[in-house]
């Protein structure tokens, strides 16, 4: 069946249909990644977008139940160059094509992908929409032009977990040493993989859904804080500023992506929307303290403006050897800390996997 890529400002490409049928909008981003298309599929950062992947040949090591970030694919959309039919992977149980029709997603292939990034690179990432409709384009346009857009959203609410819940899910998976320091978990849209490393480290984790209240945390009596990752414009999730900006001092505080530039809001700093975004593994980001260069994963289309945080108080840690944006910060006297990247690198290399140490270390060296 066929199918069409639509962007906002009339472009548009024909393919094929794969996954499920349909109409569905999003942001359309790039990611660079040659490989790890399930957990971007299922990372809750990429909630309401259409994600086109660069390298070619997309599916040809099918799903495996081993590498999901989160319970369901978040993603709103699917575009590759080439869908592949086979499967050659000694996990895989479902090929791609099954694994989105089972959570209703879209997809479209045999579009030239390199010609789209090339577009979104000087135009900007901006709203699409794939379809396997035959309606005339116009109407298809028009509608998109009135829908949703991201910027001035607030999405966290729509993909946040409804309740607290411990980490592991599963009890038998539990393996408790003598004493673990209690994480608290600000989610955002946080990905299995960091609740993981976290765990990996020494932590009991217990995760919150974003509107919690600082106090309610502070109840359970954490260790530290750690604000996770997420989807969409931070500015519009004033609730979680409010929080983390009661919570500085009071206990060590981490942020990951999202939870980065909501912890830059909270201490003063402002952000601004990329043009096309950061998205993909192999990142070079630059650790200020030691002039190491680390080669990260990354997922965002916002960051903090380096300019607008106060001096006097934020020390710059890490910046981004591609286009110098901010990649990291943290407080000058008070415990806390953040990246704009991945560490939990899933999929991506491992290089800072050291910042979860990091973590462990000054939650010791504080309730010490």
């Amino acid at each position: 069946m066929k199918a069409r890529l639509i962007l906002s400002d009339g472009m548009y490409y024909e393919g094929l249909s794969f996954g499920a049928r349909g109409t569905t909008p999003g942001e359309v981003v790039f990611n660079t990644a040659m490989t790890g298309y399930q957990e971007i599929l299922t990372d809750p950062s990429y909630h309401f977008q259409l994600v086109v992947m660069t390298c070619p040949q997309i599916g040809n090591y099918g799903v495996n139940p081993k590498d999901f970030e989160s319970r369901r694919i978040y993603a709103a959309g699917f575009i590759v160059r080439e869908h592949s039919p086979i499967v050659s992977h000694w996990q895989a149980n479902k090929s791609l094509d099954d694994y989105l029709k089972n959570y209703h997603v879209v997809g479209i292939s045999d579009v030239d992908t390199r010609a789209l990034t090339r577009h979104l690179r000087d135009h900007g990432a901006q709203m699409g929409m794939i379809t396997t409709s035959d309606e005339p384009l116009e109407a298809l346009l028009e509608r998109l032009r009135d829908g949703k857009k991201l910027v001035g959203r607030d999405i966290v609410k729509e993909i946040t977990t409804d309740t607290c819940y411990q980490w592991p899910l599963d009890e038998e998976s539990k393996r408790i040493p003598e004493k673990r320091l209690r994480v608290a978990v600000y989610d955002f849209g946080v990905k299995f993989s960091i609740l993981r490393a976290l765990y990996l480290h020494g932590c009991e984790l217990r995760i919150f859904p974003a509107n919690t209240s600082p106090e309610e945390v502070l109840d359970w009596k954490p260790d530290g804080i750690f604000l996770s990752n997420g989807p969409g414009d931070p500015e519009p999730v004033e609730y979680a500023v409010d929080s983390v900006r009661y919570l500085l001092g009071k206990k060590p505080i981490f942020g990951i992506c999202l939870g980065h530039q909501i912890l830059g809001l909270a201490l003063g700093g402002k952000t601004t929307k990329l043009k096309f975004g950061h998205h993909g593994a192999n990142h070079p980001v630059q650790y200020l303290p030691t002039k190491a260069v680390e080669i990260t994963s990354q997922n965002h289309g916002f960051i903090v403006d380096t300019d607008s945080l106060p001096k006097d108080t934020v020390e710059i840690t890490h910046i981004n050897l591609n286009d110098g944006t901010l990649e990291g910060f943290k407080h000058k006297s008070l415990p806390a800390f953040s990246v704009q990247y991945h560490p939990e690198s899933a999929p991506g290399p491992h290089d800072s996997r050291y910042l979860f140490e990091q973590f462990v270390e000054e939650m010791k060296q504080y309730h010490a």
